[in-house]
């Protein structure tokens, strides 16, 4: 017989769920009796049709909340006008996604599942292929990104047409309900999540805080902040330390305890938040160009932890804050009611009311030579807006030209004469000269800068987040400029300043092909110049010389 004296507790005991739900449908659901009690029937049906709505619906609509605070940076008088720039140009391109059209973002992301099976819920099986069908059905009628390539030998591979696989995983627990948590990952979000095998050593406050700090820094931009921000310390493995630090970013953790117990159960660490939360608007960076507004909040989870490991994991829910819980019961299937009107959080006020500073209007239809002359004489920080034809390609497209210019091939007229932008855009609604079409993180191009620029090509780039120092000492030796786009808003560039679109070469890549296209008013920033000036390295010295109130080792 079991001792009376066994305690048991879950690893992440969640408190009372207070989401406020919509329900879908009521079909395919029933209760039936049998001998061992009442089960929950849910058809496969059901399962498909609670996926594909539910990841319709993260490609077009946010949570309130986040959107909230969004609107909180536009009335906080500490934001930099950088951040209110960002920041209403996010809120306007949710208005623009909300119509249901284009998706808020062109990386329509990995699509990932986690789902709570009760006990007393009966499928008949099938579930994971229920879910998976749910998201094809959507992927494949609406104007999402196929993003998921399959290996066919160790160097070849292709992509899969429909964004599938999925990540999807189903859990056994208790209870006569089926529960659900939806999400939309991109790459340059999934790409932030870091994992750090640690020691006792670090289990202290004046070591641990000035660590985390660090290694705030270190996310830079490329993830399209404001962040949501999730640290996770400690864990039974390095996995579990990181799917951890996921779901905190998302939210899906926040009725966890807030104190631990002998019994070991992971909690959150809500002071701690805090102090974080104010560091990460002390770094500078702001929402991408310098300012407060690096995250939203921050996640703080602690867990139980092996005496001879102590992972620490860190992850970030960028602005394309896609996620939504969903469950099916005996009352029907629902999902979390996002916002629908995410107009109602915009102000009256206009971009001519958020920066005092010039922006410069820069005429791509100018040769290559004109371009770089005018964009030498601005500083980095400065703020232009582009208008003529660019060139887009990214990373297959640069590994193909890379092999031309490795077998003595020339430098392709196209990105000799053009900016580059590097990007891949989501399927064009009919009607629209474009799909979402926002920029990738230009940070995987950084290798081939200096032979492309050495070739004649790649002298002025556009894309999110930061360079490495090779791409400054490039772009200082061959007259280059590396310049930033606001990550984030991929529907409203496609809706108000991309007006046309066109294949150059390798159409086969399908997004990853070259395209030409035109563009009107596009927003960017100066990051690196001709100089070798870093937008984001003197961003990193102007912090390290702020007090911060905190000791960094």
């Amino acid at each position: 017989m079991p001792s009376d004296d066994f305690e048991f507790t879950e690893l992440l005991p969640l408190g009372e769920d207070t989401t406020e739900y919509r329900l879908i449908s009521t079909e395919g659901v029933s209760t039936v009796e049998t001998s061992e009690g009442r089960f929950l029937r849910v058809d496969p049906e059901a399962i498909r049709l609670l996926t594909a709505e539910a990841m319709r619906e993260i490609a077009h609509h946010l949570r309130s909340g986040h959107l909230a605070q969004l609107r909180a940076i536009l009335d906080d008088p500490e934001a930099s006008d950088n951040d209110r720039f960002v920041a209403l140009d996010l809120l306007r391109n949710a208005a623009v996604a909300a119509g249901g059209v284009l998706p808020m973002c062109q990386d329509t992301g990995t699509a990932i599942v986690k789902a709570k099976k009760g006990q007393w819920v009966l499928t008949g099986g099938g579930d994971e292929r229920a879910i998976a069908r749910g998201i094809q059905d959507t992927y494949v009628t609406s104007n999402l990104r196929y993003s998921q390539l399959a290996p066919i030998t160790m160097y070849e591979e292709r992509n899969t047409g429909t964004n599938l696989p999925a990540e999807i995983k189903v859990s056994a627990v208790d209870g006569d309900s089926y529960k659900f948590l939806f999400m939309a990952k991109g790459g340059g979000s999934a790409n932030k999540s870091f994992l750090y095998q640690e020691t006792k050593a670090l289990l202290n406050e004046a070591t641990l805080i000035p660590w985390v700090f660090d290694k705030m820094q270190s996310l830079g931009t490329s993830a399209c902040p404001p962040y949501h921000l999730a640290v996770v310390i400690g864990g039974t493995s390095a996995e579990l330390a990181v799917e951890t630090a996921k779901l905190a970013s998302a939210r899906y953790l926040d009725s966890l305890p807030t104190s631990g117990s002998p019994l070991g159960h992971g909690f959150r660490d809500v002071e701690l938040e805090g102090r974080l939360l104010e560091l990460s608007q002390q770094t500078g960076i702001g929402a991408q160009f310098g300012g407060k507004y690096f995250c939203h909040d921050v996640r703080v989870v602690r867990l139980p932890r092996h005496g001879a490991s102590c992972p620490v994991a860190i992850a970030v829910s960028c602005s394309a804050d896609r996620q939504a819980l969903g469950k099916i019961t005996a009352d029907g299937i629902f999902l979390e009611q996002l916002e629908h009107d995410p107009a109602r959080f915009l102000p009256d006020t206009t971009e001519a009311d958020l920066d005092d500073s010039e922006v410069v209007r820069i005429d791509l239809n100018q040769p290559m030579a004109e371009i770089r002359a005018q964009l030498s004489t601005l500083e980095v920080r400065s703020r232009v807006m582009l208008s003529g034809p660019m060139v887009v390609a990214r990373d297959i497209a640069h590994a193909r030209i890379k092999e031309r210019l490795d077998a003595g091939e020339p430098m392709p007229d196209y990105l000799a004469d053009h900016c580059v932008y590097y990007a891949g855009p989501a399927k064009t609604p009919e009607g629209l000269p474009s799909g979402s079409f926002g920029p990738t993180t230009a940070g995987r191009m950084d290798s081939y800068v200096e032979q492309f620029q050495a070739a004649g090509g790649s002298f002025v780039m556009l894309a999110k987040g930061n360079r490495s120092r090779q791409v400054t000492d490039a772009c200082r030796a061959h007259g280059g400029f590396y310049l930033g786009s606001i990550g984030g808003p991929a529907a409203r560039l496609a809706e108000e300043n991309i007006t046309s679109v066109e294949v150059l070469e390798y159409p086969e890549l399908g997004m990853e092909a070259v395209w030409k296209i035109e563009v009107r008013d596009f927003p960017a920033f100066i990051v690196v110049d001709d100089k070798g000036n870093d937008f984001y390295e003197q961003v990193r010295l102007e912090a390290a010389a702020r007090p911060t109130g905190v000791r960094i080792g």
